[in-house]
């Protein structure tokens, strides 16, 4: 679709009266402005965009000026980012990786395992790597663990120092630096502490390339607490060394608030005494509440009785938001903010085979 340069609000009114509701509304300018300010934050720091939060190209073309390359999970993803950037960097990581990803000409490879090295060896592959290591540190008020004990990302140090052993005597298979993903869903302060470990153990390995990963946290009971920026960009800048390229890769904090699903009311009715909203679409096209288990936030156009806005699924999971404040009658347009990040691309699109969402820009 065009972008238009109009408000969202609008947008949502004139494609409700031309039937192409549900939709999903981005507003690039409010990405670009966003991702300025990220940018200038962050110096020198190099951040590459987490393709997996949303790959939309005409997103992704608002990020290229500012990003220093993509990090993508997939041989799908590389393909996209091949396909719409061919010339931008490109990191690829992920456990259980296939031998077409596993052997694919990436700028920086991230690798999960020692099994990894070894199959790289077999093949005559060469690559230049990040060895993604799960550090045993406390990690406080993550949404999601990757790291911190044991799970099935990356290594503990005892298969980091028998993937260093491997490749000794050899240089088919580069050792860059250190990749480490420990957590999602934290702030500033909290990083901040995770990078200066995650800094420590690569300096004791003596490498200089070091990816601190992402997980910046996002509120969506509060859509106006934003990510301290500042403060990472400046305690990062501080930790580091000279001679050292550290990197960061966020995905949901730049990309979440650009985007709306904007929908319709199609019945209100009363059950046990409670208000539900029924609206077209729903969690099979935004997957986030349901997932999470929240209320998606949602702009409320008239304070009314609590309601609770569900969608057109055969499954009480398919719950938008719980008890919210708001007068809605059958037609009015419902719009849920913070559609930008894990919302369309992680949802299951084909259950109960309903239409799928449109998709629209505004502020281009």
């Amino acid at each position: 679709m065009t972008a238009t340069t109009l408000p969202i609000r609008a947008r949502a009114l004139e494609l409700a009266a031309a039937g192409e509701l549900p939709a999903y509304v981005y507003d690039l300018g409010d990405l670009d402005t966003h991702m300025a300010a990220v940018r200038a934050a962050l110096g020198d720091i190099q951040v590459y965009y987490a393709v997996k939060a949303n790959p939309d190209p005409t997103l992704m073309r608002v990020l290229a000026p500012y990003v220093d390359g993509f990090e993508v999970a997939s041989g799908g993803e590389l393909d996209h980012v091949r396909e719409h950037f061919p010339e931008s960097r490109i990191a690829l990581g992920g456990p259980g990786k296939t031998d077409s990803e596993l052997f694919a000409e990436v700028h920086r490879l991230h690798i999960e395992s020692p099994s990894e090295i070894r199959r790289l060896f077999a093949a005559g592959r060469s690559a230049d790597v990040l060895l993604r290591v799960n550090l045993d540190i406390p990690i406080k008020g993550a949404s999601l663990a990757m790291g911190g004990g044991a799970t099935p990302f990356g290594m503990d140090p005892e298969g980091i120092s028998e993937c260093i052993e491997m490749m000794k005597g050899q240089d088919a298979v580069r050792l860059r630096g250190i990749h480490a993903h420990l957590a999602s869903g934290l702030d500033a302060p909290t990083m901040l502490e995770l990078a200066g470990a995650i800094l420590d153990y690569a300096r004791s390995l003596g490498v200089t390339e070091i990816n601190v990963g992402g997980g910046m946290g996002v509120s969506y009971a509060d859509p106006d607490s934003r990510f301290d920026w500042q403060t990472y960009g400046a305690g990062l800048a501080a930790l580091r060394r000279p001679g050292e390229t550290v990197r960061i890769e966020p995905g949901r904090s730049i990309s979440v608030y650009c985007g709306r699903y904007v929908t319709q009311v199609i019945d209100v009715k009363r059950v046990h005494g409670e208000r539900f909203a029924v609206v077209a679409g729903g969690t099979h096209h935004i997957r986030t509440p349901a997932t999470k288990g929240h209320s998606q936030p949602m702009v409320i156009e008239e304070q009314g009785e609590p309601i609770t806005v569900v969608g057109q699924l055969c499954t009480p999971k398919d719950t938008m938001a719980r008890h919210v404040p708001a007068q809605l009658a059958t037609g009015d347009v419902v719009e849920f903010l913070m559609a930008g990040a894990y919302a369309w691309n992680i949802s299951h699109h084909d259950f109960l085979m309903h239409p799928k969402p449109s998709f629209h820009y505004v502020g281009g």
